[in-house]
């Protein structure tokens, strides 16, 4: 790695890390220097091809670099003959091939790592009443006759009405093709896969088969994160998730967040499209992945479900999302669209497959959002509860029998454990479970891949394979909050001196400390430390979604909220004690904070699996009043308030019920613990 500015800069995505090398660099060589997450099994001779990595050109605002083609060596022989003899997606390159000639923007894919992400969004248990828009139905049809001619597709139509009810049909021109030889081997008898839209019109033939078939028919509901996509395969007759899978959202590497990926498109003539081609590729790869892990052929998978944030949502259909970027942060439609899969480029499934997407609150409260309302149904509540889904931008609900409010707020990466020093995507080897004794101050772990804490017997064999490699999101919320409670860091969160905490592993760190939580340097190993820029970044998260929650609160005319519900794949790894303590939510008693796992994707299965429920989320959606965070001051004035841990003028009473956070404050100049406690006086 190189300190000189005129060489090149090179960011790695989706960790974040940077740093500047020599032209000439090989890119494996900057991402084992950095402490990137990049495979390699033959040391560089081009012969594995895990080291496989996508270059990202044009310009990156959030980067703050310009990457131009040239920026990486010409492709060479070895690429050529790997890719001959194996394949090679297109625009990926070799990491060990290709060295680094100006800046670039390098994209680590997850198969390429060998710490892979765990994506945890699971399918979570609920009884849902089946009655899917595609269904199987199984008819007799009148064989031709000459003193009556009529067409095939009409006496099916006839069948179809007389024997299920089904007043009208179309059929697409390659089921058309097939309805012949299907009617007849089957002696006029066929099974049809049968799609109807919950607003009416005509049903439409999707396939056909001759006489009774056994096959079962699968429908896909997909969360589209911004950070991560997930998928689950689910039986369309009676609502069984079969399988269940997740990637990272390969945009990442054009943006971390939103506003950079709209950004991007901004800056980058074609930017939009190349993202809608990212994820759309991602979507297809995915639905491969599920359908192989349930043992089936992907034809079998006729309709799709989605839900997605605004800006995912236009990023799918290929709509340009810069107007989303700017006020009055218009949508190209908010309406629920039903469509063919072949719409959006999605080949590996049925020819013939459904989309429904659903419908969006409002410029910044997406499909995501109204699937959570469908699962969690706050306008039944007898009681105000507030629905939280925590990711990137999370989105929040507030509500009763008697009216819905929603808003977004844009919390950013951290609680990812990106922009944390020691930060890491979840993934085995990462911290995820912090705890710290507030007597001797001394920290115990638990890592992603073992249920033994650091402190155990048995947890150095158990974690040797995946090693310790960082810290995800549960773990620095852990951290943090643990901090607090031992008395490490002060409300303002400083983080205190060796001498003001009386612990060593409080350590210099510029002109500030750091909290040391596993140092293997000695061996060659990570030092993993929560900074005061660790810190910084939490509460500019934390600070935004209470903000958020709060102006929902002034909306409604309430100082205090009945229940509190964390949504989202995040929100339910995270403790609810732990989030208190930062104050990421308003104060309720903790019995009343409870997870909903990954309320969005239960939302997308029960719009799957139910075709009423279309209707009744698109009739919800109408009903809920959007509060924008982005033009209202008062947003501002919560967020500056909620800077402090837990808040600078809410008591958290509640909190304090369970919780006693010591009385200290570090933002002094004196240097034993005692001073610690005295605030400095303003002359």
């Amino acid at each position: 790695m190189s300190n000189d500015p005129a060489d090149p800069l090179v960011v790695f995505t989706p960790s974040g890390k940077r740093g500047r090398f020599p032209v000439g660099t090989p890119v494996l060589t900057a991402a084992r220097q950095l402490g990137v997450d990049l495979d390699s099994v033959c040391g560089g001779r081009g012969i594995c091809s895990k080291c496989q990595i996508t270059p990202g050109y044009g310009e990156f605002s959030k980067h703050g670099l310009s990457a131009r083609e040239g920026a990486l060596s010409d492709w060479n022989a070895v690429e050529q003959r790997y890719k001959d003899k194996r394949g090679l997606k297109q625009g990926r390159r070799l990491g060990c091939q290709a060295r680094v000639q100006g800046d670039i923007v390098i994209d680590v894919p997850p198969e390429s790592q060998v710490h892979r992400q765990v994506v945890r969004k699971e399918a979570t248990a609920r009884t849902i009443v089946m009655d899917p828009a595609t269904h199987l139905r199984f008819v007799e049809v009148a064989e031709p006759d000459m003193h009556e001619p009529t067409g095939d597709l009409e006496r099916l139509a006839r069948a179809l009405r007389e024997e299920w009810q089904i007043e009208e049909v179309t059929a697409p021109l390659p089921v058309l093709a097939r309805l012949q030889g299907a009617l007849r081997k089957g002696k006029w008898q066929v099974t049809v896969a049968l799609h109807r839209d919950h607003r009416g019109g005509p049903a439409r033939i999707l396939d056909i088969w001759p006489g009774f078939t056994e096959e079962r028919i699968y429908g896909l509901a997909v969360d589209l994160g911004s950070t991560t996509i997930a998928a689950h395969l689910c039986d369309l007759r009676n609502g069984e998730v079969k399988a269940s899978a997740g990637v990272m959202n390969p945009q990442i590497r054009f943006g971390e967040d939103l506003m950079s990926r709209v950004s991007y498109a901004m800056m980058n003539p074609g930017g939009d499209a190349e993202m809608t081609q990212a994820v759309r590729e991602a979507i297809d790869d995915l639905a491969r992945a599920v359908a192989q892990e349930a043992g089936i052929e992907p034809a079998r998978i006729f309709e799709c479900v989605f839900v997605c944030n605004p800006v995912m949502h236009h990023l799918l259909l290929g709509f340009d999302p810069v107007e989303l970027g700017q006020a009055p942060f218009a949508l190209a439609t908010s309406s629920s669209m039903s469509l063919q899969a072949r719409e959006l480029g999605l080949g590996a499934i049925n020819d013939n497959a459904q989309v429904y997407i659903l419908p969006c609150i409002a410029g910044h409260v997406g499909a995501d959002a109204a699937a959570v309302a469908l699962s969690e149904e706050p306008g039944k509540s007898d009681d105000l509860v507030l629905v939280v889904d925590v990711g990137t931008n999370a989105e929040l609900l507030l509500g009763d029998r008697r009216r819905v409010l929603a808003c977004s707020s844009p919390t950013g990466p951290a609680f990812e454990g990106a922009q944390i020093s020691a930060g890491q995507r979840a993934a085995p080897g990462a911290i995820e479970r912090v705890e710290i004794d507030p007597a001797t101050k001394i920290p115990r772990f638990r890592v992603i891949g073992s249920d033994l804490w650091s402190d155990e017997e048995g947890f150095a064999a158990a974690t040797a394979a995946t090693g310790i490699t960082g810290i995800c999101g549960s773990g620095i919320i852990e951290a943090v909050a643990e901090m607090r409670m031992a008395g490490l860091l002060d409300a303002s969160g400083l983080i205190g001196s060796a001498q003001q905490t009386g612990t060593p592993l409080c350590v210099p760190e510029g002109r500030t400390h750091a909290y040391v939580i596993h140092d293997a340097s000695a061996t060659g190993g990570p030092r993993i430390a929560v900074t005061q820029g660790d810190i910084r970044a939490i509460q500019l998260a934390k600070s935004a979604l209470y903000a958020g929650a709060r102006l929902l609160m002034d909306e409604m005319g309430v100082d205090r909220v009945d229940r509190v519900v964390l949504a989202g794949a995040f929100g339910a790894h995270i403790s609810t004690r732990h989030a208190m303590v930062l104050g990421m939510i308003p104060d309720a008693p903790l019995d009343k904070v409870t997870s909903a796992g990954n309320a969005a994707g239960t939302g997308a299965r029960i719009a799957l699996c139910n075709i009423a429920a279309r209707a009744e989320i698109e009739r919800v959606v109408g009903e809920i009043t959007k509060v924008e965070t982005a033009i209202e001051p008062r947003f501002q004035e919560h967020f500056v308030a909620a800077n402090a841990i837990p808040h600078a003028t809410d008591p958290f009473p509640e909190l304090a019920r369970v919780v006693a956070l010591p009385d200290v404050s570090f933002n002094t100049g004196g240097g034993d613990a005692a001073a610690g406690r005295r605030r400095r006086r303003r002359g």
